[in-house]
């Protein structure tokens, strides 16, 4: 079936299916826990129901009466209930997004809507192709610990999305009854996990995106392209993925993960390349006494081994047999099992997938030259593409480590092997100095004797894997590593060092290297040092040699968590713009292109929000048709957790590229230097009222650990990485997700928004600020975004967890600030974008949330009332069940919680 469900008729609104859901839900709980257990659930229902439409002390008092009176099993029960509308509510809504409807391709967001905008400029579709040829559209999974659903629960959803979607051309009547009983297996399913993830856990998960969502949506949209413009566009879009490779703050991570995810990877790969060959055989019956064939078809057919007699006028067949044969025997070698579906002949392995390729030319040849390109279909064309996307490995697995490590790892080999005694006691000039000399020659610092340390022979394990994965799947395995905590230039000489010692980086008059190495820049004030630190790194000969190598790219990664976390929204927006650009320019003196990584996390306070949006509001000249997005957490099942909605995703991620690469600048210069200036003032207001609070009121950190579930989200398993990077209990030391995570479920959000009414308010030119939201996309981007975040967010809720603050006058302190600035934000964005809702410009956004307050609001003030008792020393387990339950059931209802 296609992944692209073009205006396929919606019998239900996404309204009437989330009811219908509902019912069935009520039906499920109602047979399998009894009348009384459904009427409790249902009186809290209409009771929260109520409440919003009609919002009145009377009301209120209903629902906190009922709420109160919840035993520890009902209250469960309840929240159960709750969480599980709320995964159907999902549902129905992904159903929505996935269709397309009548129209829908003139919009932007679709490459119907993007060639029409960019041909108004004089922009023809031969020149989009071009571009597209040597573009690079990348989203990089990642196993960011956000995704609090099981790989149970996410399956049972998945088979209930499937019925839902089949509904309206199907008999609804024999639907409904599966649809009853896939209810009842989530209603029954356990939602929380019993033990925590371990990496191979998170391969997993993200294996079964990628094999049923990517494998097959991303050749049929590169064949979409080339219909739409009349010509060959390359293989643009490349997955990748952090999973398995991503060390930084994770020690869970090795050599075997790395291992583990690229054999995963080349399996699901190769067994869709046999699948689809088999099919093709099954297809291909062409007798050779009907049609005719290529000498090179029948040589083909020959040297296959296929003697059946059956087949012996059938060459196509043949052919495909041998194919099939050494796709059989290319499986077994790289992954070290045979295929479910074994070959009965003998056959050598392929040894590179051009070899494949040029195989199934063959095919795709014979067939043209003897029956048109009609004869060819879809899916052969679209085999070919997945294996030029694709390859062996299926995607690109980056790895990272934090820089001090580096370091770390450096100075130990450099130290064992007499070359200094104290590299880290050096100055950044002096260990850059040191790295390029020994860059230079061709001797290693590693030895058989030395005596390295158990973190020295980690980091060099997982490198030699990665140099196994090179000779095994070939280059594109590994094609990036990314440093954490970049500072300087002998950041990323340190990392060159370390992938010459394992004969990645390989030294001479014109060095090369396999691996890129990507520096991230992620504070504020890392950003504001990334294009000094990128000038003096591209002026060095041995960094033009190797961007020369690779067709003169050199990739950045921008970090949108820390430097929120770091300078608050608003002034970690303006930071990674003013550094994007800034490089830009950098790049641009030095003859390089740039290829910016973008760092972004599912929630506006790390980045999230509308990727088209995001990709548009670019400064011109950062984009070029090359860009990598990391995809992480509960966003990956959102975009790409379905053929339909990956297809939109992917698209919609397309044509934000070619219109931020091609169309001319929306904003006027003259304009956009005024528009600038103002974000600094803007920036730097935004800043210190940030800092003012979180880093310099006395007692904040006591406030936030105390206010927010901080804790007990530390204890779900929701991920194999550890939730701070260090026993410091610091802010600074905190990862961004529990950050970020913790205020979206005591309802503040403040990573998306604090700050940001200071600045508005204090600026006196409101016409000003009016006038950038019109005319600057990178401006209204960012209120847009917002906008959202203060949608979700509730200032009434917020008081409820600002109770569990037991020091009065700290309390009153912080959340005394947190509720005037969350005011003054809603106030000052209103009255800039002249709406009367913060979601004024998104309608069908602001109902959905609406619809899900409901249903959130109760598992709350269900969460603050067991959060009392779990900290004043309960010890039911129900208590911290339904704790855990209740973090489930507000970022299901969330979405993008974290």
């Amino acid at each position: 079936m296609s992944p692209f469900p073009l205006r396929q008729p919606a019998m239900l609104s996404d309204r009437d299916e989330v009811r219908h859901l509902g019912r069935l839900l009520g039906d499920v709980i109602r047979d399998f826990d009894g009348k009384a257990a459904f009427d409790t659930i249902e009186a809290l229902r209409q009771a929260s129901v109520a409440v919003h439409r009609d919002d009145g002390p009377e009301r209120r008092a209903e629902l906190a009466r009922l709420l109160a009176g919840l035993s520890l099993d009902d209250a469960v029960r309840f929240i159960r209930g709750f969480l599980n509308f709320s995964l159907l509510a999902n549902i129905a809504e992904d159903r929505q997004a996935g269709l397309v409807p009548e129209g829908s391709e003139t919009r932007p967001e679709r490459l119907e809507g993007a060639l029409a905008e960019l041909a108004r400029h004089g922009i023809a579709p031969g020149e989009v192709a071009a571009t597209l040829a040597g573009a690079l559209i990348s989203p990089v999974l990642t196993a960011h610990p956000t995704e609090v659903r099981r790989k149970s629960v996410i399956d049972r959803e998945s088979a209930i999305a499937e019925l839902v979607a089949r509904r309206p051309s199907a008999d609804a009547q024999a639907v409904d009854a599966e649809l009853y009983r896939q209810i009842a297996l989530l209603w029954q399913t356990r939602p929380l996990r019993a033990v925590r993830l371990l990496v191979v856990d998170e391969i997993a998960n993200v294996l079964s995106v990628m094999r049923d969502s990517l494998l097959p949506v991303l050749p049929a949209l590169h064949r979409r392209a080339e219909a739409l413009m009349g010509a060959e566009v390359g293989s643009f879009l490349k997955p990748g993925s952090w999973i398995g490779g991503d060390r930084d703050g994770n020690p869970f991570v090795t050599a075997e993960t790395l291992r583990a995810a690229l054999g995963g990877q080349a399996r699901a790969a190769l067994q869709y390349y046999l699948d689809e060959v088999h099919r093709l055989g099954a297809e291909l019956s062409i007798s050779a006494s009907i049609a005719g064939i290529t000498p090179d078809l029948a040589a083909l057919a020959d040297e296959s081994g296929d003697e059946s007699p059956h087949r012996q006028d059938e060459p196509y067949r043949r052919a495909l047999s041998g194919i099939y044969a050494r796709l059989a025997e290319t499986h077994a070698e790289l992954t070290g099992t045979r295929p479910p579906r074994a070959s009965t002949l003998i056959a050598e392995s392929y040894a590179a997938p051009a070899a494949l390729i040029a195989d199934l030319e063959v095919v795709r040849a014979s067939l043209v030259s003897h029956g048109g390109e009609r004869l060819v279909g879809s899916r052969l064309d679209d085999l070919v593409r997945a294996v030029r996307i694709f390859g062996f490995h299926l995607a690109s697995l980056d790895m990272r480590q934090n820089s001090g490590i580096h370091r770390a790892v450096v100075a130990e080999l450099l130290r064992e092997a007499g070359v200094c005694g104290d590299y880290e006691a050096l100055g950044p000039e002096e260990r850059t100095a040191l790295l390029r000399r020994e860059l230079a020659h061709r001797r290693l610092l590693g030895g058989p004797f030395a005596a390295y340390s158990d973190l020295a022979q980690s980091e060099l394990a997982i490198l030699r894997a990665a140099a196994e994965a090179h000779a095994r799947y070939g280059p594109a395995a590994v094609r990036n590593y990314v440093i954490s905590h970049s500072t300087c230039v002998a950041d990323l000489f340190e990392v060159y060092l370390l992938l010459k010692e394992v004969g990645l980086y390989r030294p001479g008059d014109v060095p090369a290297c396999d691996v890129m190495v990507s520096p991230l820049f992620e504070t504020i004030e890392d950003l504001e040092a990334a294009p000094a630190v990128m000038r003096a790194f591209l002026s060095m000969p041995e960094a033009q040699a190797l961007a020369d190598a690779r067709g003169g790219v050199q990739e950045v990664m921008i970090g949108y968590s820390d430097s929120n976390k770091d300078g608050g929204y608003l002034t970690s927006s303006w930071a990674l713009f003013e550094a994007s650009q800034a490089l830009a320019d950098v790049f641009a003196e030095a003859g390089v292109r740039l290829q910016l990584f973008h760092g972004r996390g599912g929630t506006v306070g790390r980045g999230g929000g509308s990727a088209f949006a995001g990709i548009r509001a670019q400064p011109p000249g950062t984009v070029g048709a090359r860009i990598r997005i990391t995809e992480q957490g509960e966003v990956i099942a959102s975009k790409y957790g379905t053929p339909a909605l990956a297809a939109l995703s992917l698209e919609t991620m397309t044509s934000a590229t070619l219109l931020a690469t091609l169309a001319p600048p929306e904003t006027d210069p003259a304009d956009l230097a005024r528009f600038r200036a103002a974000m600094e003032t803007l920036s730097d207001a935004a800043r210190a009222a940030y800092r003012g609070l979180v880093y310099e009121t006395p007692g904040f950190n006591t406030y936030f650990r105390a206010a927010t579930p901080v804790g007990e989200i530390a204890e779900l398993k929701i991920g194999s990485r550890p939730s701070s990077r260090t026993k410091s209990d610091r802010i600074e030391d905190l990862r961004a997700i529990p950050w970020v995570f913790s205020w979206s479920q005591s309802r503040v959000m403040l990573p998306g928004w604090y700050g940001v009414g200071a600045a508005l308010a204090g600026f006196e030119d409101k016409g000003l600020l009016r006038a950038m939201n019109a005319e600057w996309p990178f401006f209204a981007a960012t209120l847009s975004n917002m906008g959202m975040v203060l949608a979700k967010s509730d200032i009434d809720i917020a008081a409820l967890y600002s109770d569990l603050v037991e020091d009065e006058a700290l309390r009153a302190t912080v959340f005394g600030a947190i509720s005037t600035g969350w005011h003054s934000t809603r106030g000052a964005l209103l009255e800039i974008t002249g709406k009367t809702d913060v979601l004024g410009d998104d309608p069908v956004l602001a109902r959905r949330i609406r619809m899900r307050l409901p249903y959130i609001e109760p598992l709350n003030a269900l969460q603050v009332e067991l959060i009392r008792r779990y900290r004043r020393g309960e010890t039911d387990a129900r208590v911290r069940e339904g704790i855990h339950l209740t973090i489930n059931g507000i970022a299901a209802g969330l979405r993008n919680s974290g």
